[in-house]
């Protein structure tokens, strides 16, 4: 079914009430008694819904989650509901009082963006997905800030919107696209748009973008959440730091900015290591968490920071290093047994090892009940392992 209408009549949403909890194990079943009383296809399109509901679940949390409608891209590339709350809270702090959300998506960012009381023009070219997004305004209560427009969004002009916040398509037939200019629409176009706004302007953009692609009069922001890198962010407009790299941790946020430092001192292996947040590594604001915590590094080229002392920070996670060895996965191994651990993680920075791989081989089965964390990575350019455990 490439039309919701069917799912948004009587019927359609009764069904959709009914299947809502069906467990994928279940589905054949559920399929075969409904479709006595109801149309095979919307009984599948509604199974079809329930089944994105319940992966969307974790980005949207189960309260909207519930009532909203998805598509299967939908569902895999909208923004996480508490990054696009955080995003809609910077615009409304810029004193924008409406946006030209292009590529909107089935709406997870004109839905944060209208409970932040901002007026949205949503803009999406696909029929279902622009359909979703106008059905997800409705199941909301949003429809009165929130207008869906099904076209290309190169064509819409945006010059009575205060901002313009744009998400260009990132995957195409092949999967994941690394070129910003082979985006839909290409990012120089989405750069374009975004300095015609009159106030600010937001482009999100894949963590992983060179630096050198990012404009002199953007601030570009990583953001992570739960410690999880989701996104970057490049902002247009007079309010923003021009050329500043930013880092944002949520929950929180917390944001570090970037002071142009040069790169740590390399020193050896102090009491504790410190493993940055993935949004400050993509930033690279290494240098910045290094100075907070008066440390170096462990090789120039890794981003592991050492330090004699323990200073907790929200930019990296703690561990206090019981050992240093070179990499030995014989050594590991008797050693894990001889001190009783039941539990190993294995972390990788600089190192061709599979942490699953080295964990079944250096710890098949529990010795006892003691906890280690390995990391493999380089010291001053050697392979090794650092043996610790998280700090209090």
């Amino acid at each position: 079914m490439n039309d919701l209408a069917p799912l948004l009549t009587p019927e359609g949403r009764a069904l959709l009430e009914e299947v809502r909890d069906t467990a994928p194990a279940d589905e054949l079943a559920v399929a075969t008694r409904l479709r006595r009383e109801h149309p095979a296809e919307l009984v599948s399109a509604a199974l079809t819904q329930a089944r994105l509901r319940q992966r969307a679940v974790a980005k949207f949390g189960e309260e909207d989650a519930r009532r909203m409608f998805f598509t299967a891209n939908g569902v895999e590339q909208s923004t996480r509901a508490s990054v696009a709350a955080y995003r809609a809270r910077r615009f409304a702090e810029l004193g924008v009082t409406s946006v030209a959300d292009l590529c909107c998506g089935i709406g997870g960012d004109a839905i944060a963006l209208a409970r932040a009381g901002i007026r949205v023009l949503a803009v999406d070219r696909d029929p279902l997905t622009a359909a979703a997004a106008r059905a997800n305004a409705e199941a909301l209560g949003l429809a009165d800030l929130i207008e869906v427009r099904e076209d290309d969004v190169t064509r819409v002009d945006t010059a009575g919107y205060d901002a313009v916040f744009a998400d260009p398509a990132r995957r195409g037939g092949r999967g994941r696209i690394f070129d910003p200019e082979a985006y839909s629409p290409p990012l120089s176009w989405a750069i374009g748009a975004a300095r015609t706004a009159p106030l600010a302007a937001a482009l999100k953009i894949a963590p992983g973008v060179p630096h050198e692609a990012i404009p002199d009069d953007a601030e570009a922001e990583w953001i992570s959440d739960g410690g999880d890198v989701k996104e970057a962010v490049l902002w247009f407009g007079a309010r923003r730091t021009k050329g500043a790299f930013r880092a944002t941790l949520l929950p929180g946020p917390r944001t570090l900015v970037s002071r142009g430092l040069p790169d740590p001192a390399v020193r050896p292996p102090g009491r504790y290591l410190y493993e940055p947040d993935g949004a400050v590594i993509r930033a690279h604001l290494v240098a910045e968490v290094a100075e907070e915590l008066g440390g170096g590094l462990i090789d120039e080229t890794i981003a592991y920071i050492t330090a004699d002392e323990h200073r907790p920070t929200p930019y990296a996670t703690a561990y206090e290093i019981t050992d240093r060895l070179p990499f030995n996965a014989k050594k590991l191994k008797a050693l894990l047994r001889e001190r009783g651990v039941g539990t190993l993680t294995v972390k990788k920075r600089g190192s061709a090892v599979e942490p699953e791989e080295l964990r079944r081989k250096v710890l098949p089965k529990p010795h006892g009940s003691e906890a280690v964390t390995v990391f493999l990575t380089r010291v001053a350019g050697a392979p090794a392992m650092l043996l610790g455990r998280p700090a209090g």
